[in-house]
């Protein structure tokens, strides 16, 4: 029996539609395959990194470790540190939070319209092989992840929430109950597109482009509607492991951190999902950690006070460790002859390379697993900052993706190789 290629498949319709990863689509088992499942996880630190505790000074694989690489000293030679590359013309401060994972320009103009989100883009066409084809989580509601026609995915919050949806089974009832509820959602999206069809005759140029986008968004939930019925009929996993209990105090964001990191790590080692975007959005708060006794925000904006960057140094060593906390998981997981940390990419980074001043150049990324040649510090010009559309490209095909451009930029990430 012919084995078809879902890809190829795609291709041949003229289309990006998530179809149903059909019988005849799963690869046919031989000695010689051994592709593993390629994931991705993006994580942006909102309220920025301290730049002199993360950037090493010196370029090339053997650059000491500054204070928050050291916190995950242990995977070394598992991660990239890339300093001087930002989005080109994305400026906006916090705003540019929104292009963190699009690259999409002037995030902070009256007229803005975000784009695809990295992992949406990935999940368009890989996204059909897992019951979930991404996860947006956040800390305190805004997320990274953005459709093809610049709506934001919303975001889940809560851990506990993050669990039912990934494990827990409803009653036959509830069930049935939720198939039906998917099919009067296509129902009522087919009025709607027939409804909005008929109104698109009698507008003028600009409406008709608005209606096209909108038409554009009742598809991609018509597709979501799709396989979420498909998906709700197959039994979930079971884990040995008991549901969470949310951190109701939103002082305590490391405990809250952790806490997503352990529903992130549960997601990819069950497989449920295998792009995951999480959004650290810090607080206007005083952190509940020792030795902090200042509104985090305000530490941010630490205008080079020795005092404040004192705090900032404690605050961001904590979500430092908690990156290492996942990082570890995923590499005492083992799938097959490699761990869970050798076939996810985990981006790891800020939109702000000088939260102090707002500044969106430099921005500070890391790299981690996903089978990349690490141990490295890619340094490029701090002035003329290299594209970071680029390393997005180089993650796409890692997933085994047929592209060469994202946002503004084309080809590769140079320094950065595949093993």
């Amino acid at each position: 029996m012919t084995t078809l290629s879902r890809r190829t498949f795609m291709r041949a319709s003229g289309v990006a539609v998530g179809l149903p990863f059909l019988d005849a689509m799963q690869p046919r088992a031989s000695a010689a395959d051994t592709s593993p499942r390629r994931r991705m996880v993006a994580v942006n630190v909102g309220l920025g990194l301290h730049a002199p505790n993360i950037v090493p000074t010196t370029a090339g694989r053997d650059f000491e470790l500054p204070p928050y690489l050291q916190a995950v000293e242990a995977f070394r030679d598992q991660f990239t540190f890339i300093s001087g590359t930002s989005h080109p013309e994305v400026g906006g401060g916090h705003q540019s939070g929104k292009s963190f994972l699009t690259a999409a320009k002037h995030p902070n103009s009256a007229g803005f319209k975000n784009s695809i989100s990295l992992d949406q883009y990935a999940a368009e066409q890989l996204g059909a092989e897992t019951r979930f084809s991404s996860l947006a989580l956040s800390i305190s509601g805004p997320g990274l992840s953005w459709s093809r026609s610049g709506v934001e995915i919303p975001t889940e919050v809560r851990p506990s929430r993050v669990f039912q949806h990934l494990f827990l089974e409803g009653k036959p009832s509830e069930k049935a109950k939720q198939v039906q509820r998917l099919q009067d959602g296509q129902s009522v999206l087919d009025v709607v597109m027939d409804k909005a069809s008929r109104m698109k005759r009698r507008l003028g140029g600009r409406d008709r482009n608005k209606i096209d986008q909108y038409f554009n968004a009742v598809r991609e939930a018509e597709k979501r509607l799709v396989k979420a019925k498909a998906w709700e009929k197959r039994p979930r996993p079971n884990v040995d492991v008991d549901p969470p209990r949310d951190e109701p105090d939103r002082k305590k964001m490391i405990e809250r951190i952790g806490l997503m990191y352990d529903m992130m790590h549960l997601a990819i080692e069950t497989d449920s999902t295998r792009f995951i975007t999480f959004y650290d959005t810090g607080m206007n708060a005083v952190p509940v950690i020792q030795g902090v006794d200042t509104d985090y925000h305000m530490l941010s904006h630490h205008a080079k006070d020795p005092a404040k960057i004192a705090q900032l140094t404690i605050v961001e060593t904590e979500v430092m460790n908690a990156l290492a906390g996942f990082l570890s998981k995923l590499s005492d997981s083992k799938e097959g002859s490699s761990s869970l940390l050798d076939n996810t990419m985990v981006l790891f980074g800020s939109n702000l390379g000088n939260a102090s001043s707002h500044n969106t150049r430099n921005m500070p990324i890391i790299l981690a697993g996903g089978g990349f040649r690490h141990g490295q510090h890619l340094a490029f010009d701090h002035t003329n900052n290299y594209p970071l559309p680029k390393l997005y490209v180089s993650m796409l095909q890692r997933l085994g993706l047929e592209t060469d451009t994202f946002a503004s930029s084309t080809g590769t990430m140079n320094g950065l190789e595949m093993v």
